[in-house]
C-alpha cells in the first residue's frame, strides 16, 4: 500500500476543489490550477477533505496513486500559499533586475540575457544579486528556476554563477593547488 496515497488532502474553506471525470480544477485566492489525472486513480471528495484511491492493483495504478495524491496536494497549497524559489548570483559584475514581465541579466556575456515570465509567474529582484521566482504552479515554478540557473551554472573553481540560494557548489583547487 502506499502510504503517501493513503494520506487525506485537508481542503481550507476557501479553496473550491471541483472533480468532473479525471479532470479536477482547484480555485483558491491566489488563482486557479485545473490538471487530468489518470483514469487509474479516483478523487472522491468530501465536506473538508480529499481521498485519492486506485481503481484496481495492478502495478501501474499502484505506482500513480502517490503521484496523483502528490500533485492534487501541491495543486490546494499552491492556490492557497503559492510557492517560490530562490537563486543568488555570484561573480563580479553579475546582476539581474526585473522589467515588467521580464527578467534582464548580465552574466559577463557580450549581451543581456532577457527571460520572458510565462503566465503565472512573476519575478522579483529585492537585490541585484537575488531573483526570486513565485507563481502557484510548483511543477512551472521549479521549472523556470532551472532554466534560470541553466544560463550561467555555477562552475567549480571560482563558484561563479547562478545558483539556488541553499545550493552548495563543491570547489575545485585548480592549478596552484596541485602538489
Amino acid at each position: 500500500m502506499s502510504r503517501v496515497g493513503m494520506a487525506p488532502i485537508p481542503i481550507p474553506a476557501e479553496v473550491d476543489l471541483t472533480v468532473e471525470g479525471s479532470s479536477v480544477v482547484v480555485k483558491g485566492p491566489m488563482g486557479e490550477l485545473s490538471r487530468t489525472f489518470h483514469e487509474r486513480v479516483r478523487i472522491d471528495v468530501s465536506d473538508s477533505q480529499a481521498l485519492v484511491s486506485r481503481v484496481d492493483e495492478s502495478r501501474m495504478s499502484r505506482s500513480l496513486h502517490g503521484l496523483s495524491r502528490t500533485l492534487l496536494a501541491n495543486m490546494v497549497t499552491g492556490v492557497v500559499q503559492g510557492y517560490q524559489k530562490e537563486l543568488t548570483i555570484v561573480g563580479v559584475g553579475y546582476r539581474a533586475q526585473s522589467q515588467g514581465d521580464r527578467l534582464v541579466m548580465q552574466l559577463g556575456f557580450s549581451h543581456p540575457v532577457e527571460i520572458p515570465a510565462p503566465e503565472g509567474i512573476t519575478f522579483e529582484t529585492p537585490a541585484p544579486t537575488r531573483i526570486i521566482v513565485k507563481g502557484i504552479d510548483k511543477q512551472k515554478v521549479g521549472h523556470i528556476a532551472a532554466d534560470i540557473r541553466r544560463v550561467r551554472p555555477p562552475e567549480p573553481y571560482k563558484g561563479k554563477g547562478i545558483r539556488y540560494v541553499d545550493e552548495k557548489v563543491r570547489r575545485k583547487a585548480g592549478k596552484a593547488g596541485r602538489i
